[in-house]
């Protein structure tokens, strides 16, 4: 079975659009980009689109590479002050010399429609209300639309980031699975890996999980998407970490593209509408 994405972003999106009837104010999404790095550009005008698409309020706040923490972290300050604005979203990653952990810890936790925050991140962990990370939130959501139930489960996640990992373990023990976090220090990964009942990965290397890595007919979630060279129209190739023959063993696999990335665009304007509401008293 294909774990296909877009259906389940649409059904979001029809969920979206039914509470925005009911309001008598458009949310406000600002996304602040630093410099022209390609992959940024483009992320960040797929959300500013689909946000638009949406019927949503939205401003993209490009400032060179170049621009100084303390200037970045003054102007999410203004925004954090400004009634008008309901989401705030720092695209990452950010330059080499922005502490990207400062800038989180600037943003305020009721606008923070990226689900990062340190206080969003740890209402998450305690298992109390708040505004999810997007990329982990968006994996639930499509397990759930497509009856996968995590629910006494072994869950095994190739990841440990703050972006996904992490966030998704705690998800994942919200919903009574049994999780194991696996990482670039664990020992024979592959042995843990063919434990999985739900097998998620998000290494960014392609062909990094191989057939043999998979337990027979478990439900496997790429997340990662590789660029591994271009097309005869000059046009990107883009995999997963999953090697071909994964699909074989599988009994559920998303496709990249295609798969948990409109996923993630849905959830963070999902939560764009959220922390309106919230903030609106709406909600």
């Amino acid at each position: 079975m294909e774990l296909a994405g877009p259906p389940v972003a649409e059904a979001v999106y029809a969920e979206l659009r039914a509470q925005l009837e009911k309001l008598p104010f458009v949310p406000h999404l600002r996304v602040v980009r630093l410099g022209e790095d390609p992959a940024s550009v483009s992320y960040v005008r797929l959300k500013d689109r689909q946000a638009k698409k949406l019927g949503l309020s939205s401003q993209v706040d490009v400032f060179p590479e170049s621009m100084r923490q303390e200037e970045l972290l003054e102007h999410i300050r203004r925004l954090n002050a400004d009634p008008e604005v309901d989401g705030i979203l720092v695209q990452s990653p950010t330059p080499r010399h922005v502490d990207f952990n400062r800038v989180l810890e600037t943003i305020d936790p009721d606008k923070d429609v990226d689900g990062l925050t340190p206080t969003n991140a740890g209402r998450l962990w305690m298992g109390l209300e708040a505004l999810e990370s997007c990329t982990p939130a968006g994996i639930m959501r499509l397990l759930k639309h497509y009856g996968v139930s995590p629910a006494g489960k072994e869950v095994v996640i190739v990841n440990r980031s703050n972006l996904v990992g992490k966030p998704l373990a705690a998800m994942m023990l919200r919903e009574n699975a049994t999780v194991t976090l696996a990482h670039s220090k664990t020992q024979d990964l592959p042995s843990i890996t063919r434990r999985a009942e739900i097998l998620v990965t998000a290494v960014g290397r392609a062909s990094f999980i191989t057939p043999e890595m998979v337990r027979p007919g478990a439900v496997v979630v790429d997340v990662s998407v590789n660029r591994v060279g271009q097309n005869e129209a000059g046009r990107d190739i883009l995999v997963g970490d999953c090697a071909p023959g994964v699909a074989e063993v599988a009994s559920a696999l998303t496709p990249v593209p295609g798969g948990v990335g409109p996923m993630t665009v849905a959830m963070l304007l999902a939560n764009t509408v959220k922390a309106a509401m919230r903030r609106r008293g709406k909600y």
